[in-house]
């Protein structure tokens, strides 16, 4: 065994005993459930946007990225535009790194990957901050509730022509919402990549924690993450040919803090 091998061998053990540590879970999820009380998300910024995501959680989505090399990332939720600029950094990183490697000059212009964000409400001060950014050619954005079937009918076409797709969920954190999402855009993803669903701590966290929000316990992205599979799971007993998706466990076991534990779901088939 080479000495790479054996480092990722050593990280594979680090996962699997946090993952068997219930001491090292509820210290993951006692900081990030006490850390949202001080809005601990807001501090951080991507490339001079405002992101609004755990900085684990960033670290996860380069790791995705980086593996799956994606030509489409479609995110709903859009807020100040960081998730965006960050996924969208990440695409250019790979066309420089693609251009490097067969000793091309680096075209931006002539990138065919994207990131498609869907927002509700895109207010008019994000809109220009996040056009006039220089990532901005590697992005698209679209208005209107997400989960709408003529917006669904619009991503589902814009899709069409990409070959690896990668999903991101953070817009309304309801049951009902991100279920739909779920119906909607988790076909989309392509067999080996991910539909990652944000902010399914918050089943993790106490009953009162969202007092103002209509979301919280037993209402969330996490009791929708679970009712989805039970739903893929029926229709697989009733013979319907859908796509399989698996919780990445070793996913949240790794990051140890993160606002989506059960929520990185990975296509299998």
């Amino acid at each position: 065994m080479d000495e790479i091998e054996k480092f990722r061998d050593e990280v594979k053990a680090n996962i699997h005993r946090l993952r068997q540590s219930e001491k090292m879970k509820k210290v993951g999820i006692d900081f990030t459930s006490d850390s949202a009380a001080y809005n601990y998300s807001y501090n951080f910024s991507w490339l001079g946007r405002p992101i609004i995501q755990y900085p684990q959680d960033m670290v996860a989505m380069q790791e995705i990225i980086w593996l799956l090399k994606p030509d489409l990332i479609i995110e709903t939720g859009i807020a100040h535009g960081g998730s965006l600029i960050m996924n969208a950094s990440y695409l250019a990183m790979l066309d420089y790194c693609e251009a490097a490697e067969s000793g091309q000059l680096l075209d931006p212009v002539m990138s065919k990957r994207k990131v498609l964000g869907i927002d509700i409400d895109i207010r008019a001060h994000n809109r220009k901050a996040i056009e006039a950014h220089p990532l901005y050619g590697h992005i698209d954005m679209l208005q209107g509730s997400s989960i709408a079937p003529d917006m669904i009918a619009q991503v589902h076409e814009y899709a069409k022509d990409f070959h690896c797709i990668l999903v991101s969920l953070d817009s309304s954190h309801t049951h009902q919402h991100v279920l739909a999402e779920l119906e909607a855009y988790a076909p989309l993803v392509t067999t080996g990549s991910y539909c990652v669903v944000f902010d399914t701590i918050i089943e993790d966290m106490p009953a009162n924690s969202f007092p103002e929000r209509p979301w919280g316990k037993g209402n969330n992205a996490k009791t929708a993450v679970w009712r989805y599979l039970e739903i893929l799971e029926e229709q697989r007993g009733n013979g319907i040919d859908i796509p399989q998706f698996e919780i990445d466990k070793s996913m949240e076991s790794k990051l140890l803090i993160t606002v989506a534990p059960d929520g990185y779901l990975k296509r299998i088939a």
